[in-house]
Protein backbone atom coordinates (compact mmCIF):
# COMPACT_ATOMS: atom_id res chain seq x y z
CA UNK A 1 0.00 0.00 0.00
CA UNK A 2 1.02 3.39 -0.79
CA UNK A 3 2.42 5.15 3.08
CA UNK A 4 3.13 8.74 1.95
CA UNK A 5 3.22 10.37 -1.07
CA UNK A 6 4.14 14.60 -1.49
CA UNK A 7 5.90 16.70 -3.84
CA UNK A 8 8.36 18.49 -2.57
CA UNK A 9 9.53 21.85 -4.51
CA UNK A 10 12.74 23.78 -3.18
CA UNK A 11 13.26 21.41 0.02
CA UNK A 12 9.48 22.32 0.75
CA UNK A 13 6.63 19.66 0.92
CA UNK A 14 3.40 21.49 -1.12
CA UNK A 15 0.26 21.03 -1.60
CA UNK A 16 -0.72 18.32 -4.76
CA UNK A 17 -3.05 16.22 -6.09
CA UNK A 18 -3.85 12.78 -4.53
CA UNK A 19 -3.62 11.43 -8.05
CA UNK A 20 -0.52 10.66 -8.68
CA UNK A 21 -0.08 11.05 -12.43
CA UNK A 22 -1.89 14.75 -11.86
CA UNK A 23 0.47 14.95 -8.85
CA UNK A 24 3.72 13.76 -11.36
CA UNK A 25 2.41 16.67 -13.95
CA UNK A 26 2.62 18.73 -11.35
CA UNK A 27 5.96 18.16 -10.23
CA UNK A 28 7.35 18.17 -13.59
CA UNK A 29 5.74 21.60 -14.43
CA UNK A 30 6.92 23.43 -11.51
CA UNK A 31 10.43 22.52 -12.79
CA UNK A 32 12.31 22.29 -8.96
CA UNK A 33 9.93 19.83 -7.52
CA UNK A 34 9.83 16.09 -7.42
CA UNK A 35 7.07 13.29 -6.13
CA UNK A 36 8.42 11.10 -3.65
CA UNK A 37 5.71 8.06 -2.94
CA UNK A 38 6.27 5.70 -0.43
CA UNK A 39 5.31 1.93 -0.63
CA UNK A 40 5.07 -0.92 1.79
CA UNK A 41 4.89 -4.52 0.60
CA UNK A 42 2.36 -3.74 -2.63
CA UNK A 43 0.49 -6.24 -4.16
CA UNK A 44 0.48 -6.81 -7.94
CA UNK A 45 -2.64 -4.94 -8.73
CA UNK A 46 -1.19 -2.07 -6.23
CA UNK A 47 2.10 -1.72 -7.83
CA UNK A 48 0.37 -2.09 -11.66
CA UNK A 49 -1.10 1.79 -11.65
CA UNK A 50 1.85 3.17 -9.80
CA UNK A 51 4.38 1.20 -12.88
CA UNK A 52 2.37 2.60 -15.68
CA UNK A 53 1.89 6.20 -14.25
CA UNK A 54 6.17 6.65 -13.71
CA UNK A 55 6.47 3.93 -16.57
CA UNK A 56 9.00 1.60 -14.68
CA UNK A 57 10.71 -1.27 -16.71
CA UNK A 58 8.75 -4.62 -16.35
CA UNK A 59 11.49 -6.12 -15.00
CA UNK A 60 12.38 -3.56 -12.35
CA UNK A 61 8.61 -4.15 -11.64
CA UNK A 62 9.01 -8.07 -10.87
CA UNK A 63 12.01 -7.39 -8.79
CA UNK A 64 10.30 -5.00 -6.94
CA UNK A 65 6.85 -7.24 -6.48
CA UNK A 66 8.78 -10.66 -5.69
CA UNK A 67 11.68 -8.82 -3.43
CA UNK A 68 14.49 -11.54 -2.63
CA UNK A 69 17.28 -9.89 -4.44
CA UNK A 70 20.79 -9.14 -4.29
CA UNK A 71 21.72 -5.30 -3.50
CA UNK A 72 22.22 -3.80 -7.00
CA UNK A 73 21.62 -0.97 -9.03
CA UNK A 74 20.18 -1.23 -12.58
CA UNK A 75 19.96 1.24 -15.07
CA UNK A 76 16.27 1.58 -17.25
CA UNK A 77 15.44 4.36 -20.36
CA UNK A 78 12.94 5.98 -17.58
CA UNK A 79 14.61 5.15 -14.60
CA UNK A 80 17.10 3.87 -12.00
CA UNK A 81 16.48 1.15 -9.93
CA UNK A 82 18.57 0.54 -6.54
CA UNK A 83 18.04 -2.49 -4.10
CA UNK A 84 18.97 -2.06 -0.72
CA UNK A 85 18.91 -5.10 2.11
CA UNK A 86 18.31 -3.14 5.60
CA UNK A 87 19.51 -5.29 8.35
CA UNK A 88 17.64 -6.00 11.72
CA UNK A 89 19.28 -7.17 14.58
CA UNK A 90 16.29 -9.24 16.95
CA UNK A 91 18.61 -7.99 20.83
CA UNK A 92 15.93 -10.82 22.95
CA UNK A 93 17.59 -13.87 20.20
CA UNK A 94 20.73 -12.56 19.01
CA UNK A 95 19.50 -12.39 15.53
CA UNK A 96 20.21 -10.74 12.11
CA UNK A 97 17.33 -11.10 9.35
CA UNK A 98 17.30 -8.92 6.32
CA UNK A 99 14.70 -7.04 4.61
CA UNK A 100 14.38 -5.24 1.32
CA UNK A 101 14.20 -1.84 -0.30
CA UNK A 102 14.05 -0.49 -3.64
CA UNK A 103 14.48 2.86 -4.70
CA UNK A 104 13.22 3.96 -8.54
CA UNK A 105 14.80 7.39 -9.43
CA UNK A 106 13.37 8.71 -12.69
CA UNK A 107 12.63 12.31 -13.79
CA UNK A 108 10.89 14.68 -11.46
CA UNK A 109 9.98 11.33 -9.13
CA UNK A 110 11.14 8.62 -6.55
CA UNK A 111 9.44 5.84 -5.39
CA UNK A 112 10.31 3.84 -2.76
CA UNK A 113 9.02 0.01 -2.01
CA UNK A 114 10.03 -1.56 1.07
CA UNK A 115 9.48 -5.02 2.22
CA UNK A 116 9.25 -6.17 6.04
CA UNK A 117 9.43 -3.95 8.85
CA UNK A 118 13.30 -3.42 9.04
CA UNK A 119 14.48 0.14 7.69
CA UNK A 120 10.96 2.38 8.11
CA UNK A 121 11.80 5.53 5.93
CA UNK A 122 9.02 7.47 7.82
CA UNK A 123 11.63 8.86 10.13
CA UNK A 124 14.30 9.34 6.84
CA UNK A 125 11.56 11.69 5.23
CA UNK A 126 10.43 13.49 8.64
CA UNK A 127 14.70 14.50 8.75
CA UNK A 128 15.18 15.42 4.88
CA UNK A 129 11.50 17.56 5.38
CA UNK A 130 13.66 19.50 8.17
CA UNK A 131 16.58 19.97 6.01
CA UNK A 132 15.22 21.56 2.96
CA UNK A 133 18.52 22.64 2.19
CA UNK A 134 19.19 18.75 1.19
CA UNK A 135 15.62 18.07 0.51
CA UNK A 136 16.13 20.50 -2.56
CA UNK A 137 18.50 18.66 -4.30
CA UNK A 138 15.87 16.56 -5.50
CA UNK A 139 15.70 12.81 -5.81
CA UNK A 140 19.22 12.29 -5.41
CA UNK A 141 19.26 13.23 -1.81
CA UNK A 142 16.32 11.29 -1.20
CA UNK A 143 18.50 8.33 -2.35
CA UNK A 144 21.63 9.15 -0.71
CA UNK A 145 19.28 9.52 2.81
CA UNK A 146 18.09 6.04 2.19
CA UNK A 147 21.31 4.67 1.39
CA UNK A 148 23.21 6.51 4.36
CA UNK A 149 20.82 5.40 7.01
CA UNK A 150 20.87 1.97 5.68
CA UNK A 151 24.83 1.77 5.80
CA UNK A 152 24.85 3.51 9.59
CA UNK A 153 22.21 0.80 10.47
CA UNK A 154 24.92 -1.58 9.37
CA UNK A 155 27.09 0.04 11.89
CA UNK A 156 24.83 -0.65 14.51
CA UNK A 157 24.50 -4.36 13.83
CA UNK A 158 28.11 -5.35 13.42
CA UNK A 159 28.77 -3.73 16.73
CA UNK A 160 26.33 -6.03 18.19
CA UNK A 161 27.87 -8.27 16.76
CA UNK A 162 31.24 -7.94 17.48
CA UNK A 163 29.79 -7.58 21.54
CA UNK A 164 28.25 -10.98 20.80
CA UNK A 165 31.37 -12.64 19.53
CA UNK A 166 33.18 -11.43 22.53
CA UNK A 167 30.33 -12.91 24.98
CA UNK A 168 30.90 -15.93 22.77
CA UNK A 169 34.97 -16.02 22.99
CA UNK A 170 34.67 -15.68 26.48
CA UNK A 171 31.87 -18.35 27.20
CA UNK A 172 34.41 -20.83 25.01
CA UNK A 173 37.40 -20.42 26.49
CA UNK A 174 35.85 -20.52 29.98
CA UNK A 175 36.50 -23.15 32.13
CA UNK A 176 33.59 -24.32 32.73
CA UNK A 177 31.40 -22.88 29.56
CA UNK A 178 33.81 -24.30 26.70
CA UNK A 179 33.03 -28.06 26.72
CA UNK A 180 29.03 -27.23 27.03
CA UNK A 181 26.48 -28.89 24.59
CA UNK A 182 25.25 -26.17 22.73
CA UNK A 183 28.13 -24.24 22.23
CA UNK A 184 29.67 -25.49 19.29
CA UNK A 185 25.75 -24.98 17.71
CA UNK A 186 26.28 -21.34 19.15
CA UNK A 187 28.66 -20.93 17.53
CA UNK A 188 27.35 -21.94 13.91
CA UNK A 189 24.58 -20.01 14.49
CA UNK A 190 26.36 -17.19 15.40
CA UNK A 191 28.38 -17.88 11.91
CA UNK A 192 25.01 -18.11 9.96
CA UNK A 193 23.97 -14.25 10.89
CA UNK A 194 27.44 -13.21 10.26
CA UNK A 195 26.56 -14.59 6.99
CA UNK A 196 23.20 -13.28 6.63
CA UNK A 197 25.18 -9.84 7.35
CA UNK A 198 27.77 -10.46 4.32
CA UNK A 199 25.14 -11.00 1.91
CA UNK A 200 23.19 -7.78 3.08
CA UNK A 201 26.94 -5.65 3.09
CA UNK A 202 28.97 -7.12 0.11
CA UNK A 203 27.12 -6.99 -2.61
CA UNK A 204 26.30 -3.42 -1.92
CA UNK A 205 29.65 -1.69 -2.69
CA UNK A 206 29.56 -1.95 -6.51
CA UNK A 207 26.44 0.05 -6.49
CA UNK A 208 27.45 2.82 -4.08
CA UNK A 209 30.96 3.02 -5.99
CA UNK A 210 28.86 3.80 -9.08
CA UNK A 211 26.70 6.49 -7.06
CA UNK A 212 30.06 8.15 -6.44
CA UNK A 213 31.26 8.01 -9.80
CA UNK A 214 34.18 5.45 -9.55
CA UNK A 215 34.69 2.26 -11.55
CA UNK A 216 32.79 1.53 -15.10
CA UNK A 217 34.67 4.14 -16.64
CA UNK A 218 33.14 6.41 -14.26
CA UNK A 219 30.44 7.28 -16.34
CA UNK A 220 27.77 9.63 -15.07
CA UNK A 221 24.17 7.95 -13.78
CA UNK A 222 20.98 9.18 -15.43
CA UNK A 223 18.92 10.94 -13.10
CA UNK A 224 21.42 11.54 -10.23
CA UNK A 225 22.64 14.57 -9.69
CA UNK A 226 26.19 14.05 -10.12
CA UNK A 227 27.37 17.11 -7.21
CA UNK A 228 26.22 13.84 -4.60
CA UNK A 229 28.99 12.19 -5.92
CA UNK A 230 31.47 12.75 -2.63
CA UNK A 231 28.35 12.53 -0.38
CA UNK A 232 27.84 8.52 -1.61
CA UNK A 233 31.76 8.35 -1.35
CA UNK A 234 31.36 9.10 2.56
CA UNK A 235 28.15 6.17 1.99
CA UNK A 236 30.96 4.00 0.39
CA UNK A 237 33.53 4.87 3.63
CA UNK A 238 30.84 4.04 5.95
CA UNK A 239 30.35 0.43 3.92
CA UNK A 240 33.92 -0.43 3.75
CA UNK A 241 34.14 -0.17 7.29
CA UNK A 242 31.17 -2.43 7.48
CA UNK A 243 32.67 -4.94 4.91
CA UNK A 244 36.44 -4.63 6.78
CA UNK A 245 34.29 -5.64 10.45
CA UNK A 246 32.12 -8.39 8.71
CA UNK A 247 35.42 -10.03 7.69
CA UNK A 248 36.58 -9.47 10.84
CA UNK A 249 33.71 -11.02 12.26
CA UNK A 250 34.04 -14.23 9.69
CA UNK A 251 37.61 -15.09 10.75
CA UNK A 252 37.23 -14.39 14.04
CA UNK A 253 34.68 -16.91 14.39
CA UNK A 254 36.23 -19.23 12.65
CA UNK A 255 39.22 -19.17 15.04
CA UNK A 256 36.81 -19.81 17.69
CA UNK A 257 36.04 -22.64 16.11
CA UNK A 258 38.95 -23.91 15.56
CA UNK A 259 39.91 -23.40 18.72
CA UNK A 260 36.51 -24.93 20.64
CA UNK A 261 36.81 -28.13 18.30
CA UNK A 262 41.05 -28.38 19.18
CA UNK A 263 39.70 -27.95 23.17
CA UNK A 264 36.98 -30.90 23.00
CA UNK A 265 40.01 -33.24 21.31
CA UNK A 266 41.91 -32.51 24.07
CA UNK A 267 39.32 -32.33 27.00
CA UNK A 268 38.46 -36.19 25.10
CA UNK A 269 41.83 -36.74 24.85
CA UNK A 270 42.31 -36.54 28.83
CA UNK A 271 38.85 -38.39 29.43
CA UNK A 272 40.30 -41.28 27.35
CA UNK A 273 43.88 -41.04 29.67
CA UNK A 274 41.71 -41.26 32.58
CA UNK A 275 39.38 -44.23 31.35
CA UNK A 276 42.45 -45.84 30.43
CA UNK A 277 43.77 -45.17 34.01
CA UNK A 278 40.83 -46.69 35.93
CA UNK A 279 40.33 -49.50 33.77
CA UNK A 280 44.61 -50.55 34.05
CA UNK A 281 43.82 -50.07 38.07
CA UNK A 282 40.91 -52.36 37.86
CA UNK A 283 42.77 -54.84 35.34
CA UNK A 284 45.38 -55.95 37.94
CA UNK A 285 42.85 -57.58 41.10
CA UNK A 286 40.96 -58.81 38.26
CA UNK A 287 43.83 -60.53 37.25
CA UNK A 288 44.70 -61.93 40.72
CA UNK A 289 41.61 -62.77 41.36
CA UNK A 290 41.26 -64.54 38.26
CA UNK A 291 44.33 -66.75 38.58
CA UNK A 292 43.49 -67.83 42.06
CA UNK A 293 39.66 -68.44 41.22
CA UNK A 294 40.69 -71.33 38.97
CA UNK A 295 39.99 -74.62 40.45
CA UNK A 296 43.47 -76.27 40.65
CA UNK A 297 44.80 -78.40 43.45
CA UNK A 298 48.46 -77.52 43.26
CA UNK A 299 48.59 -73.61 42.94
CA UNK A 300 50.95 -72.08 45.56
CA UNK A 301 50.51 -70.66 48.90
CA UNK A 302 47.02 -72.56 47.82
CA UNK A 303 46.54 -74.07 51.60
CA UNK A 304 48.92 -71.67 53.28
CA UNK A 305 47.01 -69.87 56.08
CA UNK A 306 48.14 -66.25 55.12
CA UNK A 307 47.15 -66.65 51.43
CA UNK A 308 44.38 -64.67 51.92
CA UNK A 309 45.22 -61.43 53.20
CA UNK A 310 48.52 -61.52 51.29
CA UNK A 311 46.76 -61.39 48.26
CA UNK A 312 45.05 -58.67 48.93
CA UNK A 313 47.80 -57.02 50.29
CA UNK A 314 49.42 -57.22 47.45
CA UNK A 315 45.87 -55.51 45.41
CA UNK A 316 46.23 -52.85 47.26
CA UNK A 317 49.92 -52.07 47.01
CA UNK A 318 50.18 -52.49 43.25
CA UNK A 319 46.87 -50.24 43.27
CA UNK A 320 48.58 -47.40 45.39
CA UNK A 321 51.57 -47.90 42.85
CA UNK A 322 49.83 -47.47 39.57
CA UNK A 323 47.52 -44.83 41.14
CA UNK A 324 50.44 -42.83 41.80
CA UNK A 325 52.37 -43.64 38.75
CA UNK A 326 49.30 -42.26 36.87
CA UNK A 327 48.61 -38.99 38.67
CA UNK A 328 52.09 -38.32 38.48
CA UNK A 329 51.73 -38.35 34.65
CA UNK A 330 48.94 -36.62 34.71
CA UNK A 331 46.32 -39.41 33.35
CA UNK A 332 44.20 -39.33 36.97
Amino acid sequence: MIVDSAVYRAGHRVEAPADLAQALRAARAYGDAFLWVGVHEPTAEEFDRISTVFDLHSLAVEDALKAHQRPKLEVYDNSLFTVLKPVVYEPESDAVSSDELMVFLGEGFVVTVRHGEGAPLGAVRRRLESEPEVLGHGPTAVLYSVADSVVDHYLDVATELQTDLEELEAEVFSPEGGGSRDTASRIYRFKRQVLEFRRATGPLTVPVQRLAGAGFGAAALPFVDTSAQPFFRDVGDHLARVNESVEGLDRLVTDILSAHLAQMSVRQNDDMRKISGWAAMAAVPTMIAGIYGMNFDHMPELHWIWSYPAVIALMAVLEVVLYRMFRRRGWL
